[in-house]
């Protein structure tokens, strides 16, 4: 906590930048930096049902999770929301399915279906959002997968509750001092507990819950 901290001082003058921006000025050096990464989306791939025929990934990116999952599953149908134009290019240009659906949009705003998918993924894109928002858009999440679908999340989780509430609280402040309306994504990291994830994914209402790794 004490280097968080000191590392929280360090930027508290800095400018946030919106979400969307911050990617778009990032794509080219994104997935060497997310390189460290390549187990977790191996794992996440392995844990994807094998009866999976439609797979919705939220935040998808560049879609490097994708990449491991079309290994094992190519015949599945792929439906990838991410708010960032500038990465949904650089995954099209991989062309790694033929049954492959991007859509530039919001994901909390989007209409996600009712019984639309086997599966949902999302890869470290939810950790910049409160548990209010979190827990509505996992609710619709829910909706959208069919009897006995699952939800895969793999993300950064605060490690205490100090952190969590820390961070919530340097957020606020920022947004506060630099007058960003509430629907503004910025870049800043929020993560939550694993015990409040949990209580965010139980009121969503999905029946079980259970941290894998």
């Amino acid at each position: 906590m004490r280097e968080l901290r000191s590392w929280l001082e360090s930027v508290r003058d800095g400018s946030p930048e919106e979400m969307s921006a911050f990617f778009a000025a990032r794509v080219q050096i994104y997935e060497e930096h997310m390189a460290c990464w390549a187990q977790a989306y191996r794992m996440l791939a392995a844990l994807m049902p094998p009866d999976t025929q439609d797979l919705l990934d939220l935040g998808c990116g560049t879609g490097l999770e994708l990449q491991e999952i079309l290994r094992l599953l190519p015949a599945v149908r792929v439906t990838g929301v991410d708010l960032c134009e500038a990465m949904l290019e650089q995954l099209q240009q991989k062309q790694l399915s033929p049954h492959l659906r991007l859509i530039c949009a919001d994901y909390f705003a989007l209409d996600l279906g009712s019984a639309a998918y086997d599966a949902a993924v999302s890869v470290q894109s939810l950790h910049h959002f409160p548990a209010a928002r979190k827990t509505a858009l996992f609710a619709n999440v829910c909706q959208s997968l069919r009897p006995n679908g699952v939800y895969i999340e793999c993300d950064y989780l605060a490690c205490c509750d100090e952190e969590e509430i820390l961070l919530a609280s340097h957020s606020a402040q920022m947004r506060a001092r630099w007058k960003i309306p509430a629907p503004t994504f910025v870049h800043f990291d929020t993560p939550l507990t694993l015990a409040h994830e949990t209580d965010c994914l139980k009121a969503a209402g999905f029946s079980q819950v259970e941290p894998v790794d």
